[in-house]
């Protein structure tokens, strides 16, 4: 692992810890059991979505909190603009995260019918369960940073508590992972996503090739996400184009003072590319398309 996946992944186990002394687990499923159900992860039938995420700080990009005047107002932002799902960090010290923006973003949401996923460096089911606790309706799960047992056991428990997975990649290897994994669920009635980020995680910087370059590895029959990097309209259009049917979009949704516009116009823009692109390939299909096309 990368420097700061080993460090997230230590600081994740020690708040484990802490939260194992707070509170036990069979208190914690208590919780659980007696929490709403969360609303579902809805896709659109146009073919583009996107999750928005809100994050106060990123080790890349700093302080993203200068157009958020409180979490509350960005997330009716995000739901206003149509977001399918929000993304929230929940780690502390280097995103600015709690397990209560969280609870926050559930709340605001219920009304909209919008999941909320819990966006953090988990590597135990009792990780989950408190995210579900929270009033979560989604997981990441990053397959670097975990064991295929562990994943497995991440996958069961959400698919136990009726919430989606987004599965986390970032090269050939980790998608090699996830398809042996996802194989050998195949028949489980869960929701699950694959992401591949295409954030250097030793520099930081994003490389959007490597979303094209990865995505004949990605695992068929699951939602593909381009994640890290798409900050534009033409960032949405190459990611579509290339065959994904979400992004998590991130830093510029948080530096933008009109979030709910500018996520208004990637989804129309991502959803008008995917409608041309279906339009292709039924040409293609049909023997009707022009020599540009073929």
């Amino acid at each position: 692992m990368s420097g700061l996946l080993t460090e997230m992944a230590q600081g994740s186990l020690d708040r484990l810890e802490r939260a194992r002394a707070a509170e036990s687990e069979q208190a914690l499923w208590a919780r659980v059991s007696d929490a709403p159900p969360p609303p579902p992860l809805r896709l659109s039938p146009e073919g583009f979505d996107v999750i928005a995420e809100c994050k106060l700080h990123s080790p890349s990009a700093g302080d993203l909190s200068a157009h958020t005047v409180d979490i509350e107002s960005r997330i009716k932002a995000y739901a206003n603009g149509g977001a399918c799902a929000v993304s929230v960090l929940t780690e502390p010290t280097r995103f600015g995260g709690s397990l209560a923006h969280l609870q926050q973003a559930a709340r605001v949401l219920l009304p909209a019918k919008v999941p909320v996923m819990r966006k953090d460096f988990l590597v135990d089911p009792y990780q989950v369960m408190e995210a579900r606790a929270a009033g979560a309706g989604g997981v990441l799960v990053i397959v670097r940073m975990l064991d295929r047992s562990r994943i497995t056991e991440l996958l069961d428990c959400a698919a136990m508590l009726k919430m989606f997975v987004l599965i986390e990649a970032f090269d050939q290897a980790d998608l090699a992972v996830a398809n042996e994994v996802l194989a050998a669920r195949k028949g489980h009635d869960e929701q699950t996503l694959v992401g591949i980020n295409c954030r250097d995680l030793e520099k930081l910087g994003v490389d959007l090739s490597r979303l094209e370059d990865l995505a004949e590895y990605l695992p068929e029959g699951h939602p593909h996400v381009a994640e890290s990097g798409v900050a534009s309209i033409d960032d949405v259009k190459r990611v579509v184009d290339i065959g994904y049917a979400l992004a998590l979009i991130g830093t510029a949704l948080m530096h933008s003072q009109e979030p709910c516009e500018l996520l208004d116009a990637m989804l129309a823009a991502g959803r008008e590319c995917a409608l041309a692109a279906r339009g292709r390939s039924l040409r293609i299909a049909t023997g009707v398309a022009g020599k540009d096309e073929q």
